[in-house]
């Protein structure tokens, strides 16, 4: 089988749920340790190492593939929050959603950067794209309601955030990121025209 034919043709169904399952421990283990063995992964998915390696030829290609589904599933949340919630609001609600993210996946950056170490830059360019999104969308939404300074991008945003990654997970984190991101949004909300 070429590399690009699973890409196009679906999966059958008992092969998605094994692929599925196999995220679903991936993700787990990996958060618990960024060393945690294929096979213990394998095993605690119920699939046999011919399975596993179909679906994921590699640690790279496996912790990839959690990152990108975990970094979309926050990203995600930004169009959920904009029907529920004012637009700073939800602006304000997705900041926290992707500092828990951040503190409770600790172990999965660990796992990723490890995983493409011979590739810098790997990390930043897999979450850019859905993250970007969600901050564009955000933000714009934001920007129409007067409720944040005009002109703010999403690359402004993002270094506006960056402490998060400073932060010691294993700490008491909560209020550290809470009070950087009331900085953050006090500062987004200086000049804004609705103010």
């Amino acid at each position: 089988m070429r590399p690009d034919d699973g890409k196009d043709a679906p999966l059958r169904s008992d092969a998605q749920r094994n692929r599925e399952r196999i995220l679903a421990v991936a993700l787990t283990e990996l958060t618990r340790s960024a060393d945690a063995p294929l096979s213990v992964i394998a095993k605690k998915a119920g699939v046999g190492q011919g399975t596993f390696y179909r679906n994921f030829p590699n640690r790279e290609a496996l912790v990839l593939e959690v990152y990108r589904y975990e970094v979309q599933q926050v990203a995600d949340t930004a169009a959920t929050l904009l029907e529920t919630r004012a637009p700073d609001q939800a602006l304000r609600e997705w900041m926290d959603r992707l500092a828990q993210y951040a503190m409770a996946k600790a172990g999965l950056a660990d796992a990723l950067r490890k995983a493409t170490n011979p590739q810098p830059g790997t990390l930043a360019r897999l979450g850019h794209g859905p993250v970007s999104s969600a901050v564009t969308l955000l933000l714009r939404a934001n920007e129409e309601a007067g409720t944040i300074r005009p002109g703010v991008t999403p690359d402004d945003f993002v270094l506006a955030i960056a402490g998060l990654w400073q932060i010691d997970p294993h700490g008491d984190w909560q209020p550290r990121a809470r009070r950087l991101l009331d900085l953050v949004m006090d500062g987004l909300r200086a000049g804004a025209p609705g103010s």
